[in-house]
């Protein structure tokens, strides 16, 4: 009897068939040991619990199939070949792999990860927590505790983030070499629907392949007139933070820009932020954008909206910069100007077109919800198919690609939490309530007043709130958004909440640990169910 399904998950001691022994007269013979030609494959998981080996039907029966090693493959050939290797292209790579292709992960860079890892969220991250911790030590002074302002040593700062890159950039080596990923290091672009020629330093490189993912990325936005000066930073050059920056210009108020506002800030540089629009961050509910706009209108030089930089002229005492509109000045003077105006996708770097692939105009590449391009058998994945431009979603859609090409029925139906690593943090996920407007849809907002939590005046950060929103008529929860500290961690468990259809109640019966900020989630719930008793809400009347 077989045991197992085809796309069942196994590992290591799971039960694969049932076998009924017949009596026999011959003895069987000692088993030798296997020579060296009949050794295992050296191609070794990471984990043997994390494997899942491919399948194949034949009638009834369920033959599984061992991936092949590069040794054994077309050197220049690839089962599934992919594009870049930041969080989406690696997850994509090793996820083909566990699933027993050969797979050529192709990288412009000479180490792993991409933009995120080595000049986006882990070294931002990094140079976040240590100003987080400056801050706190800040704000404990109204407690009673008082410390010396900090003594910052840059360069170890900058060792400390390249420390945590560099181990980061090893383990996914390590991951690549143990699933027998071959990593080329070099810029693809596509010759043709199944050919791509890769630039290495030994010179160029024709490979072909039976699918390809594309994982190519973005890069950050430029502003038209800006000078070719090393002062002029985009948010790569911003992540090596240079004492000299007393003065820093934020050109963009969106998160990046705000997240880099908040590292030099702390770090002792006086930060202006102008945006174009009426709001810091864009696109983001206001109630949850003001707590963060009131606590940096107190840090920050000026925060200044609805103003544009009409032009930077590189002096000898810095960079002076031409505003117009808002309340900004006509003009000042900068040591440094970051310009953080969004990013734009990578679509048009690879010759797409050469495949069939259709890109639009901006550079994004269009897909269905298996991640599909107009060409069946190359996948598109991360930044390059659009908004939001999030590592956590080209990890999940490279996850699905993978599985898509290996027949796996996998498809993109998820809701995407988004995280602003400012000071209070920002998150939200689902349905805002811009778009429940703009969409027509009936939702039911709950709010709970972080000032009624004990663990957040505990810890002197009343400034916070949980809002969910519920559908009017199922009642599940469509949408939740957080301000305060820890907001990126707590907005996971409302993530969880509405890929489980959970309603209030669910929500509210849920025994959260107190004293915690996650209680404020249960607490909102409570308010939409009706039970609340940490705050006294007197029922409307029938009539009223």
């Amino acid at each position: 009897a077989v045991l197992v399904a085809v796309n069942d998950t196994v590992s290591e001691g799971t039960p694969l068939v049932r076998l009924a022994l017949e009596d026999v007269d011959v003895a069987a013979p000692a088993r030798e040991a296997a020579p060296e030609d009949d050794a295992a494959p050296t191609r070794k998981p990471a984990s043997s619990d994390d494997v899942a080996p491919t399948a194949e039907t034949v009638g009834d029966e369920v033959a599984a199939t061992a991936a092949p090693t590069p040794a054994s493959a077309d050197a220049d050939h690839a089962e599934v070949l992919v594009l870049g290797a930041g969080p989406g292209g690696y997850t994509a790579a090793f996820r083909a792999a566990d699933l027993g292709k050969h797979v050529v992960l192709v990288e412009r860079d000479p180490v792993l990860g991409g933009v995120c890892l080595n000049a986006g969220c882990i070294p931002s991250k990094v140079l976040l927590h240590l100003a987080e911790v400056i801050h706190e030590t800040e704000g404990l002074a109204a407690a009673g505790v008082s410390f010396d302002a900090p003594r910052l040593d840059f360069a170890k700062i900058h060792a400390h983030v390249d420390r945590v890159v560099s181990r980061l950039n090893q383990g996914l080596a390590k991951l690549a070499d143990q699933r027998g990923v071959r990593v080329l290091t070099g810029s693809g672009r596509f010759i043709g629907p199944n050919r791509v020629e890769v630039e290495t330093e030994s010179g160029s490189h024709a490979l072909s392949f039976d699918a390809a993912i594309v994982a190519v990325g973005s890069r950050p936005a430029t502003l038209p007139g800006m000078p070719d000066d090393p002062r002029v930073l985009d948010s790569t050059s911003a992540l090596r933070v240079d004492p000299e920056a007393r003065r820093l210009l934020v050109v963009g108020g969106g998160i990046i820009g705000l997240e880099m506002a908040a590292v030099y800030d702390a770090l002792g540089a006086e930060v202006t932020v102008v945006e174009l629009l009426p709001q810091l961050m864009p696109g983001t509910d206001p109630d949850l954008v003001r707590p963060l706009a009131r606590s940096i209108a107190r840090r920050y030089a000026g925060v200044h909206l609805e103003t544009r930089v009409t032009g930077v002229e590189a002096t000898d005492e810095g960079l002076l910069v031409h505003f117009e509109g808002g309340k900004a000045p006509d003009a000042a003077v900068y040591d440094r100007v970051l310009v953080a105006i969004g990013r734009v996708p990578n679509g048009d770097r690879i010759d797409l077109e050469r495949a069939g692939v259709q890109v639009d105009e901006r550079g994004f590449v269009p897909t269905d919800d298996r991640l599909r391009t107009n060409v069946p058998h190359i996948y598109a994945i991360g930044d390059v198919t659009g908004s939001p431009m999030l590592a956590h979603k080209a990890t999940h859609e490279g996850a699905i690609a993978a599985e898509s090409i290996c027949g796996l029925p996998s498809a993109f139906d998820a809701a995407i939490p988004s995280v602003a690593y400012t000071d209070p943090e920002i998150a939200w996920v689902g349905l805002t309530e811009a778009e429940a407007r703009e969409r027509g849809l009936a939702v039911e907002k709950s709010v709970f007043p972080w000032v009624a939590s004990g663990r957040a005046l505990g810890i002197g950060r009343t400034e916070g709130s949980t809002k969910l929103l519920f559908d009017a008529e199922s009642g599940r929860l469509r949408g939740a958004g957080i301000v305060g500290p820890s907001a990126g961690e707590l907005i996971a468990e409302a993530t969880l909440a509405i890929e489980l259809g959970a309603n209030a109640e669910d929500l509210a019966l849920t025994i959260h640990p107190h004293p915690t900020l996650s209680e404020t989630l249960g607490f909102a719930a409570q308010i939409a169910a009706g039970t609340i008793t940490d705050l006294y809400l007197p029922k409307k009347r029938a009539d009223s």
